[in-house]
């Protein structure tokens, strides 16, 4: 079967591409830019829990040296200390400039022997049929490459888009923010902070060897921000934070963000999918854009692996953008609804539910991934099997517990995603303590590992010592991204069985039908 073409190299087209080679799917990225990403360090990205554990699953190695961990968050309001929140109890989130993260991905991609990294190469026609997709590209070498399916993470003005003629609507100029990086001794060491006083907001976030990015929210529509501008903002900035003297600083880099909200109104056309900017813009209120790109990259892999590899029924290939654009989607309507008091120093009672909190208590949830600017997104599931309550709603993301593994190995449970099969968990107390060889042969394993090696999907049996709210002998259903698909109270192969298969929408399509609207393509010299 032919490869998965990804258009863009950017951090979400690399992601796709080294998650589908961890399912065993060779791909093809093209990358437009003939030189390496540019050096900004003022452009940065924050990962989360599932995104951070994503990444490091990928093989990024530069998240260890160029990124760091917020120590804690501070919130200040009109000068003055508000709240510290530590992440004692939760994984704190990372802090990576952007073109680090990129080049960390794309190290790991000219690693692997499934992924061909082709630079220089811009598409500009895009063809599909009901066996794949041809693309043409111009640059370095005018070639026609064969793909199985095509996937457009090539930005904001994404080509693929526009050759599917998507529309993508939205909201220009939402918000406006001066950034710069800058080295320099601040009062709390490693600590990120949001100083808001209405309707003035500055965040300053930590990177490693005394880096900060610091971000001066600007009126959405204003005059331009002079060199002397900016530099008058720091000094301002540093000086109120230290004493009222401004410390020696070093500084890095600069820029103005311009933030935009929009949507893509399809995100499938037939064999031709949209991920990242090129389906969506958000940043607003701390939300993340690159990590919801990172989410679609995760979703859309496995759904695709299990299409090369044994078949995808069509609901399969369409929950893709009915999960991750709804996802986005409510992302976007919180900041949406969120905003206008936010900004004015007014209530938000009437805006979002239970958003009786202070206006910091959102951005903060909005910077932190909680609460509907930030948390995981949550899918609803086909069938809703939970025979067993436990923390997590069937749709969520699994707490990252420890498990063994099939080669007896104990690891978090996320280390094991990102390879196309689904995972079935048996909490059982003690286990942690014997050696697999026993336990195989123990109590419910035959009968479950039986029920497991009949499932329509590839799955891997784990067992857990332990899983929140749930009691022993609980057995998990879990999507290869991490969702948790159903919860039953022991060993159920029938049901088992039918939840399996409604996480893979049912039996294989024989055939993806191509849009109407889509030329059939003209012969062509494929370049392997």
């Amino acid at each position: 079967m032919d490869p998965v073409i990804v258009v863009g190299a950017g951090p979400v087209g690399l992601s796709l591409a080294l998650a589908l080679a961890g399912a065993g799917v060779p791909s093809v990225v093209l990358d437009e830019r003939p030189a390496k990403e540019e050096v900004r360090p003022a452009r940065t990205v924050v990962l989360h829990a599932d995104t951070a554990a994503m990444a490091h699953r990928l093989r990024c190695t530069t998240l260890r040296d160029e990124g760091a961990y917020f120590a804690a968050w501070r919130t200040m309001r009109r000068g003055r200390d508000a709240h510290r929140i530590t992440f004692e109890d939760e994984p704190a989130p990372l802090h990576v400039p952007q073109h680090a993260l990129a080049r960390g991905l794309r190290d790991s991609a000219a690693a692997h022997p499934l992924v061909q990294l082709v630079r220089d190469s811009r598409l500009d026609s895009l063809e599909q049929d009901d066996r794949g997709v041809t693309a043409h590209t111009v640059g370095a070498e005018t070639t026609w490459w064969r793909g199985s399916y095509v996937v457009g993470c090539d930005g904001a003005r994404s080509t693929v888009r526009k050759l599917l003629g998507i529309r993508f609507p939205g909201r220009t100029a939402v918000e406006r923010h001066a950034v710069a990086a800058l080295r320099t001794e601040l009062p709390w060491p490693g600590e990120a902070l949001l100083h808001r006083s209405a309707p003035h907001e500055v965040t300053s976030r930590p990177l490693p060897d005394g880096v900060w990015r610091l971000d001066w929210l600007l009126p959405a529509r204003g005059e331009l921000v002079t060199p002397d501008a900016l530099v008058t903002l720091i000094r301002d900035t540093l000086a109120q934070w230290c004493g009222g003297t401004t410390p020696p600083y070093d500084l890095l880099d600069t820029g103005v963000h311009t933030l935009h909200h929009r949507l893509a109104r399809r995100w499938r056309d037939g064999r031709a999918f949209l991920a990242g900017d090129a389906a969506h813009l958000l940043g607003a209120l701390g939300t993340q854009g690159v990590e919801e790109g990172l989410r679609d990259a995760e979703n859309l892999a496995w759904k695709l692996s299990l299409a090369w590899h044994q078949g995808a029924s069509e609901a399969l290939l369409d929950s893709y953008e009915g999960e991750r654009r709804t996802a986005v989607a409510s992302r976007l309507r919180a900041a949406d609804q969120a905003m206008p008091t936010l900004r004015s120093g007014g209530g938000l009672r009437n805006y979002l539910p239970g958003a009786s909190r202070s206006a910091e208590s959102l951005l903060t949830d909005g910077h932190l991934g909680r609460g509907p600017l930030g948390a995981e997104p949550t899918y609803a599931p086909p069938i809703a099997v939970r025979e067993v309550p436990t923390a997590t709603e069937p749709g969520g993301p699994v707490a990252n517990v420890p498990v063994t593994a099939p080669d007896g190995a104990t690891v978090p449970l996320r280390d094991l995603m990102g390879q196309g099969r689904l995972l079935v968990v048996l909490v059982a107390p003690g286990t942690g303590v014997w050696d697999r060889r026993h336990w195989l042969g123990a109590g419910l394993m035959p009968r479950l590992a039986a029920a497991v090696s009949a499932l329509p999907v590839r799955t891997d049996l784990l067992v857990a010592d332990s899983y929140p709210g749930a009691p022993a002998h609980t057995v998990l259903l879990v999507r290869p991204d991490g969702h948790l698909a159903a919860t039953f109270a022991g060993v159920r192969p029938a049901e088992l069985y039918e939840a399996a298969d409604a996480v893979r929408a049912g039996a294989p399509a024989s055939r993806v039908p191509a849009p109407s609207t889509t030329p059939t393509p003209t012969p062509t010299v494929v370049i392997d």
